[in-house]
């Protein structure tokens, strides 16, 4: 289980992110971010060694608010094979220095948000220790998600969504694609039939309203 430290860090989430995103195909804003925080929640690493956290922001910077979804790892060490995920470090005030991942680069994100997918995992609170959020749906397709799927391989981002590759261990090319929605659209529709498995969730906008949508989709072939 994961525990939340009420604590510091420096610098902050918002202030790491906001450096970051202009550098993605898929922002949208100004030159600077203005970010506030508008939801999310969490998944805890089996090994209890990596942070995981599914952050969601709005930007006002821009000519109207747009909101955006930033899968986040927390490391205690540098992760090599994921360098060109890394958005930054902070210092701690009780882990001390954290390197802090996009997540979609980070295969400990990739394999728990597969698990969550297949049921073997469940979404946390993004506040609270040890409390599930029950408003995190998962949605299988017909012949819904395999178990020990692993990634990522390619990491590709598109206009509005990162595509992750993963598929079974031991195999070289991955067969299936796991799309992260970067700009959430509020609604129910999804992939449909062409899914094996969605995630659902929610955010709050820039007027205060909650919406719900599409936050993670897995789609391929025969595994």
């Amino acid at each position: 289980m994961a525990v939340i430290h009420r604590t510091t860090m420096s610098p902050g989430k918002l202030e790491l992110i906001a450096a970051w995103l202009p550098s993605r195909p898929w922002y949208r804003g100004g030159d600077t971010p203005l970010l506030a925080k508008a939801g999310g929640f969490r998944l805890d690493d089996p090994e209890g060694e990596v942070g995981i956290e599914f952050m969601v922001v709005t930007d006002t910077s821009g000519d109207s608010p747009v909101t955006y979804q930033v899968p986040l790892t927390y490391r205690g060490a540098p992760l090599g094979s994921a360098a060109d995920g890394l958005i930054g470090t902070s210092e701690h005030g009780v882990l001390g220095r954290r390197w802090i991942y996009d997540g979609a680069h980070d295969a400990v994100l990739v394999e728990q948000l597969l698990a969550l997918l297949a049921g073997s995992a469940t979404a946390q609170d993004q506040s609270v220790s040890g409390a599930p959020d029950p408003t995190v749906e998962v949605r299988a397709g017909g012949s819904g998600v395999p178990a020990g799927l692993v990634g990522p391989g390619a990491v590709t981002d598109t206009a509005d969504a990162t595509v992750v590759g993963v598929g079974p261990a031991g195999r070289e090319e991955p067969v299936l694609a796991l799309t992260v929605s970067r700009v959430p659209a509020s609604g129910s529709a999804g992939a449909g039939g062409s899914a094996l498995g969605q995630v659902f969730a929610r955010w709050t906008d820039a007027d205060g309203a909650e919406q719900r949508g599409v936050f993670a989709v897995l789609r391929g072939g025969d595994v």
